[in-house]
């Protein structure tokens, strides 16, 4: 099981964790990204290597 975190103060929006992310863990809403299935994260670490921002932590658990 893996623990996303995001921080929305570096969070720009651009929304490359949800294209990128193979499972749909992540949308943009209301110019924000958001964890929407946590629980489907298969820990590939995608969102966190595109994030420019770097507002995605990964940890496994």
């Amino acid at each position: 099981m893996w623990i996303l975190e995001l921080d929305n103060d570096k969070c720009n929006g651009e929304g490359k964790c949800a294209e990128i992310c193979p499972v749909e863990v992540w949308q943009v809403k209301d110019g924000k990204c958001v964890i929407v299935q946590a629980d489907l994260c298969e820990g590939c670490e995608s969102c966190v290597t595109e994030c420019p921002s770097g507002a995605i932590t990964l940890k496994e658990m």
